[in-house]
């Protein structure tokens, strides 16, 4: 896939047999990394419907921009599945090899958040940070459901 005719960050998912791939848009790394979180969030619920009330700090370190999305999708899972919450907003800033990373949200309400699947954790199949074009990157992997 190309990048998204109109240049603003967006999030999306693409196939892949049972599992699911989640794709970010933006016009940093770390916006693609903000972009790809929420597409995490959207294969559980609607993101906009996750209140922003309770914030956690995520921190992690990786050799690699492919693989410190890989440890920030999976510090993410890690925290909503401990914390039993949801997160619909995040911030991500990123100096060479460390993210420093805000994830905002709420307790999971099972009948309003009515969460689809529990991720399990993200992998590296088709794990990849890039910029596309100047000033427009992607960051994508597929989470396991």
């Amino acid at each position: 896939m190309g990048v998204p005719a109109d240049g603003v960050p967006s999030w999306e998912h693409f196939a892949h047999d049972a599992d699911i791939g989640v794709r970010g848009w933006g016009a940093t790394a770390a916006d693609a990394f903000v972009q790809a979180a929420l597409a995490m969030t959207a294969v559980v619920t609607d993101p906009a419907a996750v209140r922003l009330s309770d914030a956690v700090a995520i921190t992690c370190e990786a050799p690699s921009l492919d693989l410190l999305l890989y440890k920030w999708l999976n510090a993410v899972i890690f925290d909503m599945a401990t914390r039993g919450e949801v997160f619909g907003g995040f911030d991500v800033r990123i100096e060479r090899s460390r993210l420093e990373g805000l994830a905002r949200g709420e307790k999971v309400d099972r009948e309003r958040h009515a969460p689809a699947v529990e991720i399990k954790g993200a992998t590296l199949t088709e794990l990849k940070v890039e910029e596309r074009q100047p000033g427009y990157w992607v960051a994508q992997c597929v989470v396991d459901v």
